[in-house]
């Protein structure tokens, strides 16, 4: 485990490097931002922001998306993996923020949680994005960085990785700090191509010391 120097200079260096990571999903609202990130599981943001304005073109409000067939909604999201089953619980969670929150997303965790489709991940993504309350949400991302560089054990699952930053880092940099962790994964320590050579990291990264290793071990010049 890093010691509180060698976390403080962890999160340092993302600042440093994604001063300006923010939430790539692409929303207007927060009930259009529960359905993005609900959309997005085993999906980029990428692929979903090609697929959301022309569903929320066809359905623009919370009421018209509850009172959509959901053939319409597979039909609009079909680029998507899993996109049936996702498409049904777009139109559930809108008819369930109609009919118990009046049409208005909840802003706590157990109702978010509570919406059809909506994990601990997507409430925490809301909760932070949306209603700028302190929250880490682990995705891909930030739980392979995590273990990568040793903050956390290779055995932990989603939610000890998400309890164990949340205690290693100060509350008020949680939600900053999450989008930077995803930033760091997705465009610097990719999974399958990390960028160690150049990394300011590489010095405390358990998994960047023992790949450049093997490459020094393979290519001796």
């Amino acid at each position: 485990m890093l010691t509180r120097a060698q976390l403080n200079e962890v999160s340092e260096t993302m600042r440093r490097m994604f001063p300006d990571a923010h939430c790539e999903l692409t929303h207007r609202n927060p009930f259009e931002l529960v359905v993005a990130v609900a959309l997005s599981a085993q999906a980029t943001d990428a692929l979903v922001n090609r697929v959301t304005p022309g569903l929320f073109e066809a359905f623009p409000t919370v009421e018209a998306m509850a009172a959509a067939d959901v053939s319409e909604i597979e039909s609009l999201i079909k680029r998507i993996g899993l996109y049936r089953n996702k498409a049904k619980n777009v139109k559930a969670l809108s008819m369930q923020i109609v009919e118990q929150h009046g049409g208005i997303v909840p802003d706590d965790r157990a109702s978010l949680e509570a919406l059809p489709g909506v994990g601990r991940k997507t409430a925490n993504v809301v909760l932070s994005v949306a209603f700028h309350e302190p929250a880490f949400a682990v995705d891909t991302h930030v739980e392979r960085v995590s273990k990568r560089l040793g903050i956390c054990r290779w055995k932990d699952n989603v939610r000890q990785v998400e309890d164990t930053l949340m205690k290693k880092f100060p509350r008020e940099d949680w939600s900053q700090l999450h989008h930077q962790f995803i930033f760091f994964g997705r465009y610097h320590c990719k999974a399958q191509r990390p960028g160690c050579e150049e990394c300011p990291l590489l010095h405390m990264c358990r998994e960047g010391k023992k790949r450049m290793k093997s490459r020094q071990a393979t290519d001796p010049s």
